[in-house]
């Protein structure tokens, strides 16, 4: 088969294809012939050679955690799922033909491999930060970077819930989040004043690096009512970074729901082949993504 791999860290160029030995559904596990992966940040940052404690890196590595396919393989004790089935999960090495996933659910009917590809990591960091942060119905949540695949679901999942929000972005995603039911601001010179003017923040989230710690602190008036996902240093300003997953199984089915229910739609910006794998995290790498990217096998 083919996969995605890299035998060194560094930039998008050590990223290749390759053939790989085919991966087995162990117990508990499944294999899936691979229609669509997710494109993470997290992928781009192993692949650096950042360290991310809840992800090790052993080289040779593969690419890729999240994906959407077909059943082809079940391992020993897994019910529930056949071969054949359409589902979307979370795993290892997924920029391949085929993968193993640790977790999964059934694909929501009338939804796209595409599009399925793009929900497991987002939706399950969403619902661990919205957790984490604290913000109850009637409050109000500030997400910088809101319009990338986590922003979006942010914004939707606490729309849901009863919480008002206020999302920053560039210029060009305004109308995309005002969409989502956020308040929507643009970052750069005023940004805070023009936030605040809107009353009150009860919790923040930083969802794209972008060097705001400290203006998230000011506005909420309390570390602890703030946590990124994206910035290494925000435990140096008091503010948790949230980097360990939890209950990606629960996630999934909390997913399959909103999207049943119509309650979350995240739009794919872009699908790439296994061969553009470099150029997906070029873009990833860059932000100022609207939903999600994929990789097409």
């Amino acid at each position: 088969m083919k996969r995605v791999s890299y035998a060194e860290f560094g930039g998008p160029d050590v990223l290749r294809l390759m053939d790989a030995e085919e991966p087995h559904a162990g117990p508990g596990r499944i294999r899936i012939a691979v229609r669509a992966a997710g494109v993470n940040p997290v992928d781009w940052r192993l692949r650096e050679g950042q360290r991310l404690g809840a992800h090790p890196v052993e080289l040779p590595a593969g690419v890729g955690q999240d994906a959407a396919g077909v059943v082809d393989e079940v391992g020993p004790g897994v019910e529930g799922v056949a071969v054949g089935d359409p589902v979307f999960g979370e795993g290892a090495a997924t920029y391949a033909e085929f993968a193993v996933l640790t977790a999964w659910a059934r694909m929501p009917e009338g939804l796209s491999f595409e599009e399925a590809a793009g929900y497991p990591s987002v939706v399950e960091t969403a619902l661990r930060v919205l957790g984490q942060v604290g913000v109850r119905p009637g409050q109000t949540l500030l997400v910088s970077g809101a319009a990338g695949g986590v922003g979006s679901a942010v914004l939707q999942i606490a729309r849901e819930r009863g919480i008002a929000v206020i999302g920053t972005a560039g210029p060009a995603n305004q109308d995309y989040l005002r969409g989502l039911g956020a308040r929507a601001t643009t970052y750069g010179e005023g940004w805070v004043e023009r936030v605040r003017r809107w009353g009150p923040v009860d919790g923040a989230l930083d969802l794209a690096g972008a060097g705001v710690i400290r203006e998230l602190v000011e506005l909420t008036g309390d570390p602890h009512r703030v946590v990124s996902i994206a910035d290494l240093g925000a435990p140096e300003l008091g503010v948790r970074f949230s980097g360990v997953a939890g209950s990606v199984p629960d996630a999934l089915t909390e997913a399959a729901d909103l999207i049943a229910r119509g309650r979350l739609h995240i739009p794919v910006e872009r699908s790439y082949a296994l061969t553009e794998a470099a150029a997906a995290h070029r873009d990833s790498r860059a932000g100022h993504t609207r939903g999600r990217r994929v990789i097409v096998v």
